[in-house]
């Protein structure tokens, strides 16, 4: 049995999607059904369930309000809730996929960040989804930690439905040149959970985004290049932010491409994507 936390995110959605295309049995959690925080909930759910594999999608994701306000809740969700998952999966043998982040590196690396590669989280939101990598490496026995950048895909907030929404409403938009890094499709990134799985690679890190790198502001020209909307480019120090963002967060992707994963180029990733979203 498939066991999924934060099953109504925007990956927990696109892979309860893909399951269901594809007939998968599976077991939905959210917030509502399962609070990750509280052990022994996790432990009622697993003990009921006896998951073989768990996807544990739930985080906390708002990175700038990680910073102040959210501090609490994002060590909560992002360091406790997963040790709580990580140490009930190993109680019941179940396998954990943990989706982590490119902003466990500090993004001063000009080539492409190895899995192997030093970790140096320069935000609040960076640190705690790093602890929970460790976390998960030390407790279980059977994971696959699978990092990821740049999300975007039919469900929830992401960059794409923003730059449409404010395309709507202004003729001129800026947008950040100096932050390069890969967007990555949820669908992509759900079909890779499903292809670890299908052929038993083996256990470790993974990275995982859509091929080929761009900067914020080429992502949202191509995002809008069917629109009227004037796009310039500006630097970080114009777009002021609270949580630091990574300059140059490339991630190699050959560990999973020697897996025998197809991966899309985000420029194809994003079209099937609007066109999707546009039927």
């Amino acid at each position: 049995m498939i066991l999924i936390t934060g099953s109504n995110g925007q990956l927990g959605t696109e892979l309860r999607k893909l399951l269901d295309e594809k007939n998968i049995v599976y077991i939905a959690t959210d917030a509502a059904e399962m609070d990750i925080t509280d052990k022994s909930a996790v432990d009622k759910i697993f003990q009921e369930v006896k998951p073989k594999i768990v996807y544990h999608c739930a985080a906390y994701t708002a990175v700038d309000k990680a910073e102040d306000e959210g501090k609490e809740l994002n060590t909560l969700i992002n360091e406790v809730g997963t040790k709580n998952v990580a140490e009930v999966a190993e109680s019941v043998g179940a396998t954990m996929y943990y989706i982590s982040t490119d902003y466990i590196f500090d993004g001063t690396n000009q080539e492409q960040y190895q899995v192997n590669d030093l970790a140096n989280p320069k935000n609040e939101y960076g640190s705690a989804k790093y602890a929970g990598e460790q976390l998960v490496q030390s407790i279980a026995s059977k994971y696959y930690i699978i990092r990821t950048s740049w999300v975007f895909g039919e469900y929830g907030h992401n960059f794409v439905y923003t730059m449409r929404r404010l395309a709507e409403s202004y003729p001129k938009l800026t947008v950040v040149d100096d932050q390069v890094g890969r967007p990555t499709w949820t669908r992509t990134l759900a079909e890779f959970l499903l292809h670890l799985e299908e052929v038993k690679a083996d256990y470790g890190t993974y990275h995982l985004s859509n091929e080929d790198s761009c900067s914020w502001y080429e992502f949202a020209c191509e995002i809008l290049k069917d629109s009227d909307v004037e796009i310039s480019p500006v630097t970080s120090e114009q777009y002021p932010q609270k949580a630091y963002r990574p300059k140059h967060s490339i991630m190699d992707l050959s560990k999973a491409k020697a897996t025998g994963f197809y991966i899309p180029t985000w420029q194809e990733a994003l079209s099937s994507f609007i066109s999707d979203i546009s039927k």
